[in-house]
């Protein structure tokens, strides 16, 4: 099965952004494996990955999942992702990072999560703008 994945993603960061762990669920494999810097032994299965989304939904505050990136990779994709917490929707993100996404039969069988804060808001913020990459050295 071919999915697209930058509307993948775009969905699935949207149900992470609304806290609606149902249709977040849905996303991924009955059987699937999924790591965060909370669970770094990992949780196994969609009722770990269920109970575990209805107490962190439920004692964090509201965040917006900005795609910014994907890549595919050979099972999957690699999307990175701006995070502003809080319910001001000018804020500038407060946090980065990318999930490394395994798909099987259009569900997610694996998910790692990568996350770190930014001080101060990278240079790509506001969303429209272009981040600025360094050049290689010669």
């Amino acid at each position: 099965m071919t999915i697209e994945i930058e509307s993948f993603n775009a969905r699935w960061l949207k149900a992470w952004s609304e806290k609606d762990v149902e249709r977040l669920v849905g996303f991924y494999a009955p059987d699937t494996l999924y790591f965060d810097p909370q669970t770094p032994h990992g949780l196994n299965g969609r009722d770990a990955l269920r109970a575990y989304l209805t107490q962190l939904f439920g004692a964090t505050p509201a965040m917006r999942y900005d795609p910014h990136e994907t890549w595919a990779t050979p099972t999957g994709f690699c999307g990175r992702w701006y995070c502003v917490v809080g319910d001001d929707p000018a804020a500038a993100p407060s946090l980065r990072g990318f999930d490394l996404v395994e798909i099987v039969n259009g569900q997610i069988s694996r998910n790692e999560v990568y996350v770190h804060a930014l001080t101060p808001p990278p240079a790509c913020w506001p969303r429209n703008a272009t981040c600025r990459r360094a050049s290689a050295p010669r």
